[in-house]
């Protein structure tokens, strides 16, 4: 009895999660703008690709991910090694002041942003747009990194650099060749989370972004006010398909990692 109530309690919540992007992945598809199912089409898909406002937002949203994520990773992985070599009470000072971004509600650190951004614009000649956009990225972005790294750090032989240097390795070189390797989970971890975040954002976004550099988001929020367009169906639509396949392979490669893992160790 109590397997079925967990079975049927399992279906409903997946209902209840997925009914509704099955119901705009099927208008996304609706030869009418009404919430009446009319007819099949994909003229919708083809207007989106000739959206232009809404291709360079999508353009602008990869570009920005790609690049916090990458500089937020450098940053954040450095970062990470230094606090994990401090004391025990500095290191705790540190990394509470580290939390705070991710604990902070979103508004309070997109506004905060935006008035720093105002005070440097009347001194600095500094334009909202791009690259207050990339800042504010790298910004939120950096304590997912720390935050993925550090444990790999600490479950990592203390010895490790200091043996690599007493075989001959530059400090560079045993960074490079023994802790890089180490680490490299918990950096592909920060990576990912932080692309996943940029993509995602909205409200940081939101106050950070200038009227030539709008992110994906924004886009769609500005044309959902006036009226949820057909357009955005199909976008909706392309962008879990992307998602789901990206899922799969990455359960499909961890899954025949695995089984090869398991095979060495039994032929062992």
């Amino acid at each position: 009895m109590m397997k079925k109530l967990g079975k049927i309690y399992i279906a409903l919540v997946l209902m209840f999660l997925y009914i509704p992007i099955f119901v705009l992945i099927v208008f996304s598809f609706n030869e009418s703008k009404s919430t009446v199912f009319t007819g099949f089409t994909l003229e919708w898909y083809a207007k989106l690709f000739r959206n232009d406002m809404i291709i360079s937002s999508l353009i602008n949203t990869i570009l920005i991910a790609v690049a916090a994520s990458i500089l937020s990773t450098i940053l954040g992985t450095l970062a990470a090694i230094g606090i994990h070599t401090m004391r025990k009470v500095p290191k705790a000072v540190v990394m509470n002041i580290t939390n705070m971004p991710v604990i902070n509600p979103e508004i309070v650190t997109g506004v905060s942003l935006m008035l720093l951004f105002v005070f440097f614009a009347a001194r600095m000649n500094l334009e909202f747009g791009f690259w207050t956009l990339l800042i504010a990225h790298i910004t939120f972005n950096v304590p997912y990194v720390i935050l993925n790294v550090m444990p790999k750090l600490r479950q990592m032989d203390p010895n490790l650099f200091e043996a690599a240097q007493d075989l001959g390795c530059g400090p560079f070189t045993a960074f490079r060749k023994v802790i890089l390797p180490e680490i490299m989970p918990g950096v592909l971890s920060g990576f990912l989370m932080s692309f996943t975040y940029s993509l995602d954002d909205f409200v940081i976004s939101y106050f950070t972004c200038g009227p030539t550099s709008q992110t994906l988001p924004i886009t769609i929020y500005s044309m959902v006010r006036r009226k949820v367009s057909p357009e955005i169906n199909a976008l909706s639509t392309i962008i879990f398909v992307v998602v789901v396949v990206v899922l799969i392979v990455k359960n499909i490669i961890e899954n025949r990692k695995y089984k090869n893992t398991a095979s060495g160790k039994a032929d062992y």
